[in-house]
């Protein structure tokens, strides 16, 4: 996930892409709410942003051995979903609870809020510097 502006940004320009792919996820789960069957997932938010931290700090890589064995997962793709587990099931096999995801929707728009912030103050305190305050 290494981009331009990684070195001015650190993490919080992906924490800002984990955020929107977070805010989608938690939205598919809601409009998916009547759907017979439909499982409710989530990002690993955590795990991913580790994940990115470790790569930014080189982490160790898998090697393979043998043309037989599967490759790890490719740095930048999509973060891992986890299913989230109902309070109460649904005779239906849905697991779309609509106040747990409007909850996690909220706390996920207002994350992706606080860091679209720090990023813009970022750089508005590296454009003050560039031209000195005018």
């Amino acid at each position: 996930m290494a981009g331009p502006f990684d070195n001015l940004l650190g993490l919080h320009g992906t924490a800002l892409s984990l955020h929107r792919a977070r805010i989608e996820r938690i939205a598919s789960n809601i409009a998916n709410a009547d759907t017979p069957g439909y499982r409710a997932r989530d990002i690993d938010f955590e795990g991913a942003l580790r994940t990115a931290a470790g790569e930014r700090q080189g982490a160790v890589t898998m090697a393979r051995t043998d043309a037989g064995h599967l490759g790890a997962a490719t740095p930048g793709g999509e973060p891992a979903l986890v299913y989230r587990i109902p309070l109460q099931p649904a005779q239906d096999g849905n697991t779309v609870e609509l106040a747990t995801e409007n909850s996690k929707f909220a706390e996920a728009a207002m994350r992706y809020q606080a860091t679209l912030t720090f990023i813009e103050r970022r750089m508005r305190t590296l454009n003050t510097a560039i031209t000195g305050g005018e």
